[in-house]
């Protein structure tokens, strides 16, 4: 109606009701651009909010993983020392816990987790979308944070491979069929058993023994490999902080 207006207007050269029509067809279409924008911003944003919801497991589980690297490495730890006195001349330590102790002290866990993935499900749309500031920069944290420092390559030293080298693979086998890696309540994360009470026969463990101990080098890659251990959980503790800031932020909205 407003158009067949607008032509007789104009027909009859009535400039002021031709500029009145004017403007209200253009703040017609401004207000409903206007609408329309607002509405769609809701939607992207409602979107927005599942999506932080459906991370929260995903954070869970990440946090799952640093705690048990802390448990795991201490485990790893204790059987090194174990190793290492071995090779210092503990007379203590028998042959059998010496080739337990050095197979279990190369035991590594690592994350393989895929900041990319995470990327690629919150663009950049979608981060702006996040009215809480604290959430918003969390978030952005754990998006670019380089977690290759706690990927399994972190930690894969020589030691691991030349321990490997020497200690016969059908012992290698026993150990890691009786003592190697768990799987912690059917979750991704991991745990080592803090104790192998795996009997090794004599001579088998005396004969691994001693080629162990006459590669006495060994003992300076196990010390690197603590180093290596060590510079890892110093970045997972890193690492772990915007992710638990993050899961806190989420789980109280």
């Amino acid at each position: 109606m407003i158009y067949k207006r607008f032509a007789a207007n104009l027909r009859a050269q009535n400039w002021f009701a031709i500029a009145v029509e004017f403007a209200i067809v253009v703040a017609g279409v401004f207000v409903g651009t206007l609408v329309a924008n607002w509405n769609q911003a809701r939607v992207e944003t409602a979107a927005t909010k599942r999506m932080l919801v459906q991370f929260i497991p995903e954070l869970k589980a990440q946090m799952e993983f640093f705690d048990s690297t802390r448990t795991y490495y201490a485990t790893a730890r204790r059987f090194a020392d174990e190793a290492l006195a071995a090779w210092r001349g503990d007379q203590r330590i028998s042959a059998e816990r010496f080739v337990i102790a050095a197979y279990q002290a190369s035991q590594v866990y690592g994350n393989g987790v895929n900041s990319e993935n995470w990327a690629l499900t919150f663009g950049g749309e979608q981060v702006r979308n996040i009215e809480d500031p604290q959430v918003r920069r969390n978030l952005e944290l754990v998006l670019t944070q380089d977690y290759s420092y706690v990927q399994i390559a972190a930690v894969s030293t020589p030691y691991r491979e030349q321990v490997r080298r020497v200690i016969p693979i059908h012992l290698q086998d026993l150990i890691r069929r009786e003592c190697g890696d768990r799987q912690i309540n059917h979750s991704l994360s991991l745990e080592l058993p803090a104790n192998c009470s795996l009997r090794l026969a004599p001579q088998e463990a005396e004969s691994a023994a001693a080629a162990l101990r006459a590669n006495g080098k060994l003992a300076e890659e196990l010390n690197w490999h603590l180093a290596a251990v060590a510079v890892y959980q110093e970045n997972a503790a890193v690492l772990e902080q915007p992710i638990r800031a993050l899961h806190r932020d989420l789980v109280k909205s």
